[in-house]
């Protein structure tokens, strides 16, 4: 035995901690999910957005009062249950008298009830949105109607379930035939595998770029509805024989070999960017979440400063059920069934405190950003400042891991867009007049002087030194190639036009 001091985490502050870091779609969830679980805790409808409803059932001096048997219950490890069903039986039969008028001997009123429960089940399954169909199921389904061998059916089948999700298959056929559980023929899986390439979407099922854009090329000529306007000998050469000559854009080699004009060969390529070098992203739906800011930003002219209104904060509009309060301070009701709603309670009690907390210490954050990233807002990207998250919490007077969590999947409406709230926190360098410019703002002045340069003698990497040392920013040849690589910027030849 022994006697020492020890710092742990409650429950209540590891879960106020798990609430700040949910975004906010994932909070209406946790909501949700908690509703569900809780029967004491409601939501208030009808609320107009950003309009705060007294709590129902407060008490006259506005707060609300709490039960002496609020207290922590502590559950029985080896009980059998029976305390849980006899509590249950005590909300049951409270909720049966006269006071709720719910046994009043109106079948009309029990039967729309039971209605109402299947009703909103239904209306639950009618709203959850259908699994997309996978690559694999719309593949299979076109080749149940082709016509075959029943062999060469069954090793069609095999390769579609190699298939990866951008439509390339990258197993070689004899690998297939090791791993089938089923015999093989080699000869069945190389007629297949012809037999899948026409299926939908053009360029399936192809072993590498090149073969998929042939394919696709080969469809198109097929397709009678396509304009006429494809050079299709030209492309195929172009892709057959000269796809890394355009990938390092070397038009003038390309033109010597094929003995054609320059303006021929960026004609075909126009044809040739319209193909999808991954057509089995074509099939199936967006995973993508849709993002819904937690704050926006706009300038108020009266204040001349810039103001913050929080969107969708579901704090004011959760309440505890005042039907379980009184349930609560009734003497009549059994213990148990008190004991049960005290902890019900408390959690409700939490889980709005918790939340009330995420929008505050969120909108505190938000504050700072915005009071130190003005000229961001007033001017764009290219001023923003560098702006360390411990800086914002000795500001704010709490941990930086309570500013990295209150910043994670959080994205805020500004005048300039949406962006992540995570981005304008980060470091930076000095300019030659001593401001401060952090990395971000670095690589829009990249991008400008980019953009600005004349496309048939582009700027190599130490031409973009020089030009952001005459903007005051000294910066070494490898980070400009690094911010270049970063921004998908490819490098002076590629960009060349002839």
């Amino acid at each position: 035995m022994r006697m020492e001091q020890r710092q742990l985490l409650t429950p209540r502050m590891i879960q106020s901690m798990e609430i700040l870091q949910l975004p906010l779609l994932a909070l209406e969830e946790r909501i949700e999910q908690e509703m569900q679980n809780n029967p004491v805790l409601e939501l208030r409808e009808g609320a107009a957005d950003g309009e705060i409803l007294p709590p129902p059932e407060a008490s006259d001096n506005g707060t609300e009062e709490r039960a002496e048997e609020e207290r922590a219950l502590v559950v029985k490890e080896n009980s059998d249950g029976a305390e849980d069903f006899d509590r249950l039986a005590k909300i049951s039969e409270y909720l049966e008298s006269d006071e709720f008028d719910t046994n009043s001997g109106n079948s009309f009123r029990q039967a729309s009830s039971y209605d109402g429960e299947r009703d909103k089940k239904l209306d639950a399954m009618n709203n959850t949105a259908a699994r997309g169909i996978t690559l694999a199921e719309h593949l299979l389904d076109q080749w149940t109607f082709i016509e075959a061998p029943p062999a060469v059916k069954q090793a069609g089948e095999a390769i579609i379930n190699y298939i990866d999700g951008e439509g390339y298959l990258r197993t070689e056929l004899e690998a297939i035939q090791r791993e089938s559980k089923k015999p093989l023929a080699l000869e069945n899986l190389q007629a297949a595998l012809k037999l899948v390439q026409q299926l939908d979407p053009a360029g399936i099922a192809a072993r590498d770029l090149r073969e998929c854009l042939l394919l696709q090329l080969d469809a198109l000529e097929k397709d009678e509805d396509v304009e006429d306007t494809h050079d299709f000998e030209l492309q195929r050469a172009l892709v057959r024989d000269h796809l890394k000559d355009l990938e390092m854009n070397r038009y003038p080699q390309i033109s010597k070999k094929l003995g054609r004009s320059i303006d021929e060969i960026k004609d075909a390529v126009k044809g040739l960017r319209r193909l999808h070098p991954h057509p089995g992203k074509l099939v199936g739906v967006d995973e993508a979440q849709p993002i819904t800011p937690d704050a926006i930003i706009y300038y108020d002219e009266d204040t001349d400063k810039y103001e913050i209104q929080m969107t969708h904060d579901p704090a004011p509009n959760l309440y505890i059920s005042g039907m379980y309060r009184k349930m609560l301070k009734d003497r009549s009701v059994a213990k148990p069934t008190r004991e049960f709603l005290a902890n019900n309670v408390r959690n409700a009690r939490w889980l709005i405190e918790s939340i009330e907390q995420r929008r505050s210490t969120i909108q505190r954050v938000i504050r700072a950003v915005v009071d130190a990233q003005k000229d961001f807002f007033d001017k764009g990207p290219e001023f923003l400042k560098p702006l360390p998250m411990i800086s914002v919490a000795d500001q704010l007077g709490i941990h930086v891991a309570t500013v990295s969590r209150a910043v994670s999947e959080k994205w805020i409406q500004t005048p300039r867009g949406v962006y992540p709230l995570r981005r304008f926190f980060s470091g930076g360098t000095t300019s030659a007049e001593g401001e401060d410019m952090s990395w971000d703002a670095v690589k829009e002045k990249l991008k400008v002087i980019i953009g600005n340069e004349d496309k048939n003698n582009p700027l190599n990497d130490d031409d973009i030194v020089l030009k952001l040392k005459e903007q005051g920013i000294d910066l070494a040849r490898r980070t400009v190639a690094k911010y270049r690589k970063i921004l998908s910027i490819p490098t002076a030849r590629q960009r060349r036009q002839y």
